[in-house]
């Protein structure tokens, strides 16, 4: 495995002073672990676009993209990846995300970040995630 890795986004979607997680389906490395939703920035996309476009596809929710929040590099057995999060808010607010490719979603506040088993590849940005949360609005 040399080479690039495969450019992923992911989306800490906020609300409320909380994020929202969603838990994979069965098969591949993380089966059944959670995560922040996003997927692969395609050729010619940049961060903001892809993330928009995948949390549509995946969850039927618009956002508001703002500026990269982390970045952490990982590697699966199979699989390279540079995973970029970005915060985002819903616009308009009230939506709740359709299920179409995981099997359940929660949100979490700062405390509860560690009440579910994170895919490997999200740890390393939770802290930067919890920090945010923890961040006064207004």
């Amino acid at each position: 495995m040399t080479g690039r890795p495969l450019r992923v986004v992911c989306g800490a979607v906020m609300r409320d002073g909380r994020v929202l997680a969603v838990q994979r389906g069965p098969g591949g490395a993380a089966a059944h672990r959670w995560e922040l939703a996003g997927g692969k920035v395609e050729p010619g996309e940049d961060d903001a676009v892809a993330l928009a476009r995948e949390l549509g596809e995946e969850l039927d929710l618009h956002v508001v993209v703002e500026k990269e929040l982390a970045r952490a590099e990982h590697r699966y057995p199979t699989l390279h990846l540079l995973l970029v999060c970005l915060p985002c808010t819903l616009d308009p607010a009230g939506q709740e995300p359709v299920l179409h490719e995981h099997v359940a979603a929660r949100w979490l506040g700062p405390d509860a970040l560690d009440s579910v088993a994170w895919a490997a590849a999200d740890v390393p940005l939770l802290d930067a995630v919890r920090r945010r949360l923890e961040q006064p609005t207004g």
